[in-house]
């Protein structure tokens, strides 16, 4: 019984997916960059996909992924990984390089990922006035804003991260320095005003899942100007979108785009439900990025290749793979009340849940918390043995395999992003969130920005969000709430563990520049304060 309910869950995701899936499939062939190429719209379509499929390598298959990092950045997760393993995770987690001095290129490959996935946005948007459009001016502004909003994405993690990168808006293999973050943001909000104007304001339902929507941009653009406002302490997000005109944006989406909340939280997330899961196209979903199971080593990256991290450290229980074991901070499993739908569908629980883990000894930084939202799947096979369920669909093994879509926005954000901005809705969207969550046990809270907050950490947690919320309320405010001091077992033997709130305001909560950059750059790049 237990296989053939997860089957239909894992056979449902990919029918339901199978379309995007497969346009998001295609490796683009390497003369597609050529000038010769850019002749007809659909020229411009495959340069297009090669633009999706930049962006799921650079956020599914880079080395240090920024899902991960945003998780270990954050007070809900320790860097956890092998007793025996390097210390790269730590110095993540602490914001300390003397916890790994050699590990100075931790993310020299999401930097590369990154840049290559923006050189194909630039390339296709460079091309786009020679390709004859002749009546076919509309999707010429649909193509147009799908590469604008994966390159405003792309940056937006960058610039987040880092700080200060070099702004590249055409193809360009010059060695230029690190432009300053109101430029970089610029860039990425008239990106996505242009993707808000100029793509259709049909129901999300019209447009193929996986790919941008008007919807998706005017989101996106909300959480821009939330997060560089609040890090950065300015008036408007660079002169181009104030508090008013983000509003609109998110109650156009709640008043237009069909999106909805799902009934039951715990549907959206596979591993939470398993019999019962809404399926990876959900009406909550304004904007995922799109894996399969079909990744090899010969270049062929569809997979999601991180969510093997937060696996329980090389153990297997129905329904919960083995993965690398990033862990759980006790304190957030004790931060839902009881009766909230929300820890249970985000955090695997030992001992509460009576789950037979037996690799304490191999575990660094164990607490007995794992993922739940992002957590490898297994599944009983014919013979009654267990295994990876991505293994038993096809894949190549369970590292690279694992298929579960990355939810970048989902509905509840854009309700809670617009009673924070002041709607007149507000108590009503902050309302619809919790009751959801709450059920016979919601009880009313005012809407104010304090209450929203303390939300906001509850609904997305495990979701790569909350680290960039607690910036944005300012480095100290994100230093003494990620600061520390707490227990943890190393291979079984208790070790205290501590996060200083310094190291945190000295680097200002960025991260480091890779140092193969920095040499690569022949020291046009500059390292980021604190590493």
């Amino acid at each position: 019984m237990k296989k053939l309910s997860i089957y239909t869950i894992t056979l449902a995701m990919l029918i339901l997916g199978s379309c995007t899936k497969d346009y998001l499939d295609t490796e683009p062939m390497t003369e597609l960059t050529s000038d010769s190429f850019y002749q007809n719209p659909g020229d411009a379509y495959d340069a297009l996909v090669g633009c999706y499929d930049g962006m799921q390598i650079a956020v599914g298959a880079s080395g240090l992924s920024f899902p991960i990092a945003s998780e270990v950045l954050s007070d809900d997760c320790f860097g956890g990984t092998g007793n025996s393993d390097g210390f790269g995770y730590q110095m993540l987690d602490e914001f300390d390089v003397s916890r790994s001095p050699s590990d100075v290129d931790l993310y020299n490959d999401t930097w590369i990922k990154y840049y290559q996935a923006i050189f194909r946005c630039n390339t296709l948007l460079q091309k786009m006035d020679q390709i004859d459009w002749s009546g076919n001016e509309e999707l010429q502004l649909t193509y147009e804003s799908e590469a604008r909003f994966i390159r405003a994405y792309l940056y937006f993690d960058l610039v987040r991260l880092f700080g200060q990168v070099p702004l590249l808006t055409e193809p360009s293999d010059e060695n230029i320095p690190q432009s300053a973050p109101e430029e970089i943001y610029a860039v990425i909000a008239q990106d996505l005003l242009f993707a808000s104007e100029n793509m259709s304001s049909e129901p999300y339902t019209s447009v193929q899942a996986g790919r941008v929507t008007k919807w998706a941009a005017k989101s996106m653009l909300a959480r821009v100007y939330l997060y560089y406002t609040g890090y950065y302490g300015a008036s408007d997000l660079v002169g181009l979108v104030n508090q008013s005109s983000a509003l609109a944006q998110l109650e156009d989406v709640i008043a237009q785009s069909g999106h909805g909340l799902v009934d039951d939280f715990s549907t959206l997330w596979p591993a939470a439900s398993v019999e019962n899961f809404e399926g990876e196209n959900n009406k909550e979903i304004v904007f995922s990025i799109k894996f399969t199971y079909t990744s090899d080593y010969d270049g062929n990256t569809d997979g999601n290749h991180w969510m093997v991290m937060f696996g329980m450290r090389e153990f297997d229980y129905y329904p919960f793979g083995r993965g690398w074991g990033v862990t759980v901070n006790p304190e957030l499993y004790n931060l839902y009340e009881e009766g909230d739908a929300r820890r249970a569908a985000t955090i695997i629980a030992i001992d509460e849940d009576e789950i037979p883990f037996e690799n304490q000894d191999k575990q660094r930084e164990y607490t007995g918390y794992y993922n739940k939202k992002y957590s490898p799947m297994t599944d009983y096979d014919e013979d009654g043995n267990l295994g990876s369920v991505a293994e038993q669909l096809g894949a190549l093994n369970f590292q690279i395999g694992q298929f579960q879509d990355y939810y970048v926005m989902r509905y509840a954000d854009v309700l809670l992003m617009a009673a924070e901005l002041g709607s007149s809705n507000a108590q009503q969207y902050f309302d619809e969130v919790r009751q959801r969550a709450l059920g016979d046990n919601f009880v009313s809270l005012t809407a104010n920005k304090s209450n929203i907050m303390k939300e906001r950490h509850k609904e997305f947690a495990m979701e790569g969000i909350r680290y960039w919320d607690l910036l944005r309320q300012g480095v100290s405010t994100a230093a003494s709430t990620l600061a520390t001091s707490t227990t943890v077992l190393n291979g079984g033997v208790t070790t205290e563990k501590t996060i200083s709130a310094g190291n945190i305001q000295t680097t200002e909560g960025l991260q480091q520049i890779p140092n193969t950059q920095i040499t690569l750059s022949n020291n046009v790049l500059k390292e980021n304060t604190g590493w």
